[in-house]
């Protein structure tokens, strides 16, 4: 279903964001990657093109509007379509609200929120305008369940799934663009890697004990989503480890 067409994926540098540009690449997408990181883009643009993959790499952060639509723009201007939108790009500094880390809540605001925003924003008048698209936006099992030291990461995670349903209302009847959000417990990926709060060491060591979803896990959730007859819309994917309680 989704042979030459056309996908963005943010946050494309690592994690699900690399392994997603893959799998659609695969499946025979032309894959429009984006990320702050050029160097890692540029690694995976060669492995894709070396597998006889169309790709188009350009450095992107989405907490810049105008980044968001000139990347847009470029990718229209490459190959006339935006066909699929994946949100990928995301953090989670996780702490407790009394340590008052005020500057990684505006950071994950601004990354896992307005840049989901800006991101949808630069491409739904195209999608509108030929009355089809699918866009998936990462949530995350947090925008279910909150937990301490997560309050203000679930709530980015709850704004995307109330987003998500949003878009779908107001888009997919109207203008056949399909909305999927996409949950993942926990995940081998860097998003540990942004916690800074050291009374949460034991979470995550204990996070590296548990058999944890892989990247190409998630990924493969996002083309099954994708990849649908057009006449099926798959709202929500909740996918947690085997080990995972809550």
């Amino acid at each position: 279903m989704i042979k030459d067409k056309v996908a963005i994926i943010t946050g494309a540098s690592s994690g699900i964001g690399f392994a997603t540009a893959l799998a659609l690449s695969k499946a025979g997408a032309k894959v429009a990657i984006g990320a702050r990181r050029v160097d890692r883009l540029e690694e995976l643009a060669k492995k894709i093109s070396s597998d006889g993959g169309e790709v188009f790499y350009q450095k992107l952060d989405v907490t810049k509007r105008s980044e968001c639509d000139n990347f847009a723009k470029a990718v229209l201007d490459k190959w006339g379509s935006i066909d699929i939108l994946v949100n990928n790009a995301g953090l989670m500094p996780l702490s407790f609200f009394k340590s008052l880390k005020v500057d990684e809540w505006d950071r994950m605001i601004d990354v896992n929120l307005k840049g989901v925003l800006y991101s949808t924003g630069s491409v739904i008048s195209h999608m509108k305008e030929k009355k089809s698209g699918h866009i998936v936006n990462l949530s995350s099992v947090a925008g279910r369940i909150v937990f301490p030291a997560g309050s203000v990461y679930c709530a980015t995670k709850h704004a995307v799934a109330a987003f998500s349903e949003g878009l779908r209302q107001e888009f997919s009847v109207r203008s056949n663009i399909r909305v999927t959000s996409i949950e993942p417990g926990v995940v081998a990926t860097e998003l540990n890697d942004t916690i800074t709060d050291e009374s949460l060491q034991g979470f995550i060591e204990n996070a590296k004990k548990m058999e944890s979803l892989q990247a190409e896990d998630i990924a493969n959730a996002i083309l099954y989503a994708v990849d649908s007859p057009p006449h099926v819309n798959v709202n929500e994917i909740l996918i947690r480890p085997t080990t995972q309680e809550r």
